[in-house]
């Protein structure tokens, strides 16, 4: 049986001054370390064969503090395809100002809604677009030849894929919001139907 886990990264810089952050390259804040740390501690004892991040440090520097709590060393595959979707104008202000400024209902759906774009930047249905045939097609072959599998990347990517695994509909996934720094662990039996999921 194949695991798959991911792991949102933890907080960052923005998150914890309220900002959209989307793809900006924004770093850890000190408590995000202690997160990927106590993710790490959460994942010793289970054997990975390989790792996936997305191309933005807040990711990349969670996966490696992870790693080193485990003690392990695997081959890390950085791709854009596991970047936080964009917000386009966005990016960089403040949510609360710009509920003040756009509503906050209107705020709402550009950040939570499926199929909706903010400003400029990518709905949830624009980056699953992205973030599932890169899984497809570098994970899944993974996971069914027996690999273990570790993705460390972002809310919205990590949405996306919920999504297609456990089949959540574009109407629930609204209401569904990834915790930082807490392991989501797949298992997955030899036809790659999942047979169980959990946050450890």
């Amino acid at each position: 049986m194949a695991v798959l886990i991911f792991v949102r990264h933890g907080q960052s810089l923005y998150n914890l001054e309220n900002r959209f952050t989307g793809t900006l390259d924004i770093p850890l804040t000190v408590f995000g370390r202690e997160q990927a740390k106590i993710a790490g501690t959460k994942l010793v004892g289970y054997t990975f064969n390989i790792g996936y991040t997305s191309m933005l440090i807040r990711a990349q520097e969670s996966l490696q503090i992870i790693l080193e709590v485990m003690k392990v060393t695997i081959p890390i595959i950085k791709n854009k395809a596991f970047n936080e979707r964009m917000y386009g104008t966005l990016q960089g202000l403040n949510k609360e100002e710009t509920a003040q400024k756009y509503g906050l209902t209107q705020v709402e759906i550009w950040r939570r809604s499926y199929a909706v774009n903010p400003p400029g930047g990518e709905s949830l249905l624009d980056t699953y677009n992205r973030v599932i045939p890169y899984y497809k097609s570098e994970i899944e072959p993974k996971l069914k030849i027996g690999q273990n599998v570790l993705i460390v990347a972002h809310g919205n990517s990590l949405r996306a894929l919920m999504m297609y695994l456990e089949n959540i509909d574009p109407l629930d996934i609204v209401k569904v919001d990834i915790p930082t720094g807490q392991p989501r662990v797949y298992h997955f039996n030899q036809k790659l139907q999942l047979s169980g999921v959990k946050y450890l």
